[in-house]
């Protein structure tokens, strides 16, 4: 009598796949909300970061201002092409942002520079751009450990001022003629390199904060800022835009990757070490199989009769035969003492065959180890004598 027995779907359900997932969820959810809240706190706090136009605590309004009482005029350009027209022994050339310009603008912003006899400034210039802004000088990996910092060298400018919140990117210089300033652990953070002829020569500054609106009147940020910038009667502030057509005059475009900063490839390594572990946490482990009710009981004639019909359809006889008769031979081996592994050999079985029937030998090996039948007739008639050869074994 066939049994059947109901059980729960194992097919997941919706509050199945929420339970599983909630969690990575919610962590997906939060990281986003972070980077939303941190591009929203950047964009309103950084808004005309070193720009003498703006009035925001980032902004260089201030200095500019206190730059034209003392008739200095301040003029803003954004392309490489107007920087470099700029540029002459009257003028002093701010570089707001010196790693944003591709090597090629450098080069060539350096060439102009070197010959102007004027003053170039470079703010924060980092180790991709402070080499071709300024050969011979090179920026360590390591800012320095404080922001206010003593002048502790001869420069006048620098004497006069006092402290300055300098402190941020430090630098080493191989030229004996030049000014170290504001040191951090001997390492400075104002540099001075005079021009190989004329009276022109290139600051770099390690921080932008004596430039900023709200840091202007801390320390000797003022005094400092007002003398670098204001030793010529006209200033040039360059802001470098990425939209600049010069990036791509000579075929040079850079990669995102060169434009992303170090702080933001290291984060993304981080989540994707964070990735690998979750995945780790969340896999499938591997172990010792465990025996599961199946969701319906079917009996043994409905699976033979599906896989017959299978069979049939893939006109697959003689896999259907092999399957006959490997059976038969398993289920007769131990009806005559030949041991099950040895079923399937011909040798071992077809003699002790022999021995319990009356009838030839060839026989029974056509049938038992014979050719694929030809069609489905031939496949029933198969079928039939393996019964009757089973039949009579198991006969007393």
């Amino acid at each position: 009598m066939p049994t059947t027995t109901s059980t729960a779907p194992t097919a997941p359900t919706a509050r199945g796949l929420w339970t599983r997932s909630r969690g990575i969820t919610l962590a997906a959810v939060l990281i986003l909300a972070a980077a939303v809240a941190m591009a929203a706190v950047r964009s309103t706090a950084r808004h005309g970061e070193l720009d003498p136009r703006s009035a925001d605590p980032y902004g260089s309004r201030a200095v500019a201002e206190l730059l034209a009482q003392r008739g200095v005029s301040t003029r803003v350009v954004t392309t490489l092409d107007a920087a470099r027209a700029a540029t002459g022994p009257d003028t002093t050339l701010l570089v707001a942002v010196p790693d944003r310009l591709t090597p090629g603008q450098q080069t060539r912003l350096h060439i102009t520079t070197a010959a102007s006899g004027g003053r170039t400034v470079l703010i924060a210039a980092g180790a991709r751009s402070v080499e071709r802004l300024a050969p011979g000088v090179t920026a360590d990996p390591a800012t320095s450990g404080g922001s206010t910092l003593a002048p502790e060298c001869a420069l006048p400018e620098a004497r006069r001022a006092g402290t300055a919140d300098t402190g941020g990117i430090r630098y080493s210089t191989t030229r004996l003629d030049a000014d170290s300033c504001y040191p951090s652990e001997r390492l400075a953070t104002l540099l001075r390199l005079p021009a190989a002829s004329g009276d022109g020569d290139t600051l770099v500054l390690g921080a932008p904060d004596i430039l900023r609106n709200d840091r202007l009147d801390e320390q000797g940020n003022a005094s400092l800022a007002l003398q670098l910038l204001g030793s010529r009667p006209h200033l040039v502030w360059y802001l470098p835009s990425l939209a600049d057509a010069s990036a791509t005059e000579t075929g040079e475009r850079e990669s995102l990757f060169d434009l992303l900063p170090a702080g933001w490839l290291l984060a993304t390594l981080q989540l994707l070490v964070a990735a690998a572990l979750a995945a780790f946490w969340r896999a499938r482990r591997f172990g010792p199989l465990v025996a599961e009710r199946l969701p319906v009981a079917v009996r043994a004639a409905e699976t033979t009769e599906g896989r017959a019909r299978l069979y049939r359809k893939a006109d697959a006889r003689d896999r259907a035969a092999t399957v006959l008769r490997s059976a038969t031979r398993t289920r007769l081996a131990p009806l005559v003492g030949v041991p099950v592994s040895q079923a399937h050999t011909p040798e071992a079985l077809l003699p002790a065959l022999s021995a319990r029937l009356t009838g030839d030998g060839q026989t029974l090996h056509s049938l038992l180890f014979g050719p694929p039948p030809d069609d489905d007739a031939a496949l029933i008639a198969l079928t039939d004598r393996l019964d009757a050869l089973e039949r009579e074994v198991r006969r007393p």
